[in-house]
């Protein structure tokens, strides 16, 4: 709980015991009430199904406020963000904790640039992972590789280490999605070109052709940064809960970030854009107007499900979703793409916020309803929309896993649980329990 004040002014009775538990103060959102007596003195623990009412820690990366669809990246609004910095600055802000210099951002910028390659051994990681392997398989494989090919990062407690830990992840993370891309659609690695920024040296690794060279407008790159933005850190959500609970064992950062991304390919988590296109797909190819679905939808006809809008978090509009939005029509524009799933999620959103059955039930548009759109009109397959997340969550992990292992009262995690299985039971011999 470093950096939180306590006060004791909570009263707590379990029977005829009677506890003074101590607050914790936030600077902002729910306050906190520390439990850790509860089991000790009553021999009790809190049982709290998904953790819906329950902190595992005290942090300083990220505030969400659902009620108001509020969301800042160490005190900075999502909005501001998203409009005028770029992925790699909001990268140093999450993970150091303050904007950086202009010389600062340079030379980060400069040693990322330095690690985008993968050596030759690596690469060959690609070629014995099976094509149709999902591509959440091989990245958190060649993350978990990663310890291997760079034991002078590992020590969770050197800050030398982590630092190269984190620049190394950083670079070589777009570098292994392309490739993962690649060789799914059986083209050849290509290698980083120094020079070029971040999202560029991305984007053409992923997508140039032999022979071609990769262009696209510069809206392109810009609506590719800014997904990447909101999607960097979002508090404590399943993926970044598991850095969190793998990191309190002392797992060194490849280690903790692989388990990061195996939590993110469950579908509940990180594959809800992939559903909004199954979704949009399925009421243009069944001839029925979105009116018509939201009305089954209602009416729960069919197993339908609206997917994309609601948040276990937002209890109103999403503020990632609205910037997205904006960046649908100016991608499909710039690209050439006309693409009707489009205006199907238009006609779907407006039927949402006027419908009292939505607007009561607080069914917002949240950021997987447009995001999948404009990977498509990009050229990434529904397959890659899970992996594009990971490389955007990357630096919340990172700096979550950073601060959790700078916390000098940090624990390694061990939930409770309430017992409910059989009691006592002494063992029967097989001879007895099943007699020839």
């Amino acid at each position: 709980m470093t950096g939180a004040k306590t006060t004791a002014d909570v009263q707590l009775t379990v029977g005829e015991q009677y506890l003074a538990l101590e607050t914790v103060q936030a600077t902002a959102g729910n306050h906190g009430i520390v439990m850790a007596p509860l089991n000790a003195q009553t021999g009790m623990v809190a049982l709290d199904p998904g953790f819906l009412n329950t902190a595992a820690c005290t942090s300083k990366v990220t505030f969400i406020d659902g009620e108001a669809g509020v969301l800042r990246y160490r005190g900075y609004p999502i909005e501001q963000l998203a409009g005028e910095s770029t992925f790699l600055e909001v990268a140093m802000l999450l993970i150091r904790g303050e904007l950086p210099t202009r010389h600062e951002l340079e030379a980060f910028e400069a040693r990322i640039d330095k690690h985008m390659y993968l050596s030759d051994d690596f690469r060959q990681i690609f070629s014995v992972m099976p094509r149709r392997a999902h591509p959440m398989a091989t990245l958190g494989a060649a993350v978990n590789m990663m310890a291997g090919f760079y034991p002078e990062s590992l020590d969770p407690l050197d800050p030398a280490a982590i630092n190269l830990a984190t620049a190394l992840l950083l670079a070589k993370m777009p570098t292994i999605i392309s490739y993962i891309y690649r060789r799914a659609q059986g083209n050849a690695l290509l290698y980083p070109q120094h020079g070029q920024s971040y999202i560029e040296n991305f984007a053409r690794m992923t997508f140039q052709l032999p022979g071609e060279r990769f262009e696209v407008p510069e809206v392109f790159y810009r609506a590719l940064d800014t997904l990447l933005i909101l999607h960097a850190d979002h508090e404590q959500n399943c993926s970044t809960s598991a850095v969190r609970m793998i990191g309190s064992a002392r797992a060194n950062l490849y280690m903790s970030v692989s388990g990061g991304v195996s939590a993110l390919s469950g579908p509940l988590h990180g594959g809800a854009n992939e559903a909004v296109l199954e979704m949009l797909s399925y009421i243009r190819d069944s001839g029925i107007t979105p009116l018509d679905f939201m009305t089954r939808v209602k009416d729960k006809a069919g197993g339908l499900k609206l997917m994309g809008f609601g948040h276990r978090v937002y209890k109103s509009y999403d503020p990632r979703a609205a910037i997205v939005k904006q960046h649908a029509d100016a991608v499909l524009e710039a690209l050439g793409v006309r693409d009707e799933l489009l205006d199907i999620a238009y006609e779907v959103e407006q039927v949402a916020l006027s419908d009292d059955y939505f607007i009561e039930r607080r069914l917002y548009p949240n950021v997987d309803f447009y995001t999948g759109i404009i990977y498509r009109a990009m050229g990434f397959p529904a397959s890659m929309f899970t992996p594009l997340f990971a490389l955007g969550r990357l630096p919340g992990w990172i700096a979550q896993w950073r601060e959790m292992v700078a916390d000098p009262s940090g624990k390694i995690g061990r939930p409770r649980q309430v017992y409910v299985g059989p009691g006592l039971r002494d063992y029967v011999p097989l001879a007895v329990r099943d007699p020839r």
